[in-house]
C-alpha cells in the first residue's frame, strides 16, 4: 500500500499553515474563511462557520484523513502515479488535497499526468491559480512549487 509521501504533507502544511484564529487563543484554532470562500479549520480541513475550536493535535488528526483521502482520489484518478517518483505523486497529492478529486477528476491536467507529459502538466498546474474569482499568489507559488516537483 502506497503510504502519503512526506512532501505532499509538508507542501500542504507550508501552504496551508495551522491557522490560529483569533489571536488570543493561540493554543487552539478556530474557523474561519480562506481566501477561496470556504469555511476552514487547522490545516485548510474543510468544515462549518459552527465548528468547534480545535487543538493542533486535532488539526493533525484531521490532515491525516484529510491527506489519505487526497492519496486514494490522487492514485484512482492519475494511477500511473504509482509507479513514478515520490514527488510527482506529492506533488499532485497535494493538488487534490487544494482543490478536491472533482477538479483533478475533470481536468486536463488529469490526462497530462497519464500521458506522463510532465512538462504540461507542469504547464497545466498554472492555470489553477485562482480563489474566489481572482488569482492568488499564494496559489502561484504553490502552483510553481508542486510543477517543479512534477519536472
Amino acid at each position: 500500500m502506497i503510504e502519503v509521501p512526506q512532501a505532499a504533507i509538508d507542501l500542504v502544511k507550508r501552504f496551508e499553515g495551522f491557522c490560529r484564529v483569533p489571536k488570543s487563543d493561540p493554543d487552539r484554532a478556530y474557523p474561519y474563511v480562506c481566501p477561496a470562500g470556504f469555511w476552514t479549520i487547522g490545516y485548510g480541513h474543510l468544515c462549518d462557520a459552527k465548528h468547534p475550536p480545535i487543538t493542533m493535535e486535532d488539526g493533525e488528526a484531521y490532515l491525516a484523513a484529510d491527506m489519505a483521502e487526497a492519496l486514494s482520489a490522487t492514485l484512482r484518478y492519475c494511477p500511473v502515479l504509482a509507479t513514478e517518483p515520490e514527488g510527482r505523486l506529492a506533488a499532485m497529492v497535494d493538488f487534490t488535497f487544494n482543490l478536491g478529486a472533482g477538479r483533478l477528476q475533470a481536468s486536463t491536467l488529469r490526462r497530462r499526468v497519464n500521458q506522463r507529459d510532465w512538462a504540461a502538466a507542469g504547464t497545466e498546474l498554472q492555470r489553477w491559480v485562482y480563489g474566489g474569482g481572482k488569482v492568488l499568489p499564494g496559489l502561484v507559488i504553490r502552483r510553481i512549487t508542486e510543477a517543479k516537483l512534477l519536472s
